[in-house]
């Protein structure tokens, strides 16, 4: 397998990775067996890059990946992630308050997070969102300490602005940007994106199936489970849904031309868009996980290409990524 490389300290990995937050986070219950076997076979896949967080969970998800990846330490890169203030009690994200990148906390989460995955040190530390209240130079000063630690190997940053990657990448070099991008969240080309390309950082989409929509096998927000976070989300709002199932319902349409499933033609899409960009949807069966992996086959022309970004134009696009509060935390 052709690997991409992440930022100028070389960390190379497969190109497409695995979001591990909706085994135990955001989309009702999941089936910790069933995730377990996910995660070894995407190692058997080749799959290297796995991504979590302390607040998937919060907690379990990282105890969940230390635990299926115990054996297995030498063929992965693991990623984390923190940022979040998180309440003692309570469900999901009920128990997130708010925004903490004070450097002493960023210790104490880094070892917390070492001690739930069992590793003696994190391949890819994010910052998961900015703290207004902290600046990003003592964030990646911290950060940095930890490198020189040993605790943490590289470094990177989550919804960040073009202006704040710049001033985090002088003070040590970040190795990768993660953001929600898919062919219909496109806001990272305008600024951010350039601005990794320019510093020479890779980028992380999330999200890269637009949370399961882009797949076409999610016609209502009937067929979600009562708890599950899309709920909340202005696109999976009814009216939004019609407009946008229309919209996939074309890239299905060049699928089925293709011989693909439209999940396949998205992440091709985006893996086309630069060696730099390594995508990590989730999957929770090995039938998603499978068919993800297998994108990474699929070769498109540049006419290819254009019709599959005019089929979901981002101007079409019905709804906004997130509501309003959570919206105001990214791109800071």
């Amino acid at each position: 397998m052709e690997y991409r490389t992440l930022g100028t300290s070389g960390l190379q990995v497969a190109p497409i990775g695995l979001g591990c937050m909706g085994m135990s986070f955001a989309y009702g219950g999941a089936d910790e067996a069933a995730s377990l076997r996910v995660l070894h076979r995407a190692v058997e896949l080749g799959v290297t890059l796995i991504d979590t967080a302390e607040v998937y969970g919060p907690y379990a998800n990282e105890e969940l990946v230390g635990r299926a990846l115990k054996q297995l330490r030498g063929k992965v890169s693991i990623a984390t992630k923190f940022g979040f203030r998180i309440l003692p009690h309570g469900q999901g994200v009920e128990r997130m308050a708010g925004v903490d990148s004070r450097p002493e906390h960023i210790v104490q989460a880094v070892e917390a997070s070492l001690s739930r995955l069992g590793i003696d040190s994190i391949d890819l530390l994010y910052q998961h969102r900015v703290d207004p209240a902290v600046p990003i130079e003592d964030v990646v000063g911290a950060m940095a300490g930890l490198v020189r630690a040993g605790k943490v190997r590289h470094l990177g940053l989550s919804e960040v602005s073009a202006a704040t990657l710049r001033r985090a990448h002088a003070v040590h070099p970040i190795a990768a940007v993660q953001s929600e991008y898919s062919l219909w969240s496109r806001d990272v080309e305008a600024q951010v994106l350039p601005a990794c390309r320019e510093l020479g950082v890779g980028f992380v989409p999330y999200s890269p199936l637009g949370r399961g929509f882009l797949t076409g096998q999610l016609p209502s927000s009937a067929m979600l489970a009562p708890d599950d976070y899309r709920h909340s989300l202005p696109r999976f709002q009814a009216p939004a849904m019609a407009a946008n199932g229309r919209l996939v319902a074309a890239l299905q349409g060049l699928a089925a031309a293709r011989g693909v499933t439209a999940a396949q033609l998205a992440l091709a899409w985006l893996l086309a868009q630069g060696s730099d960009i390594v995508p990590i949807p989730g999957a929770r069966s090995l039938a998603h996980l499978e068919e993800n992996v297998a994108a990474a086959q699929v070769a498109l022309s540049a006419s290819e290409l254009a019709a599959i970004g005019a089929a979901i134009a981002p101007a079409a696009v019905q709804g906004a990524r997130y509501p309003a509060v959570e919206l105001a935390m990214v791109g800071l």
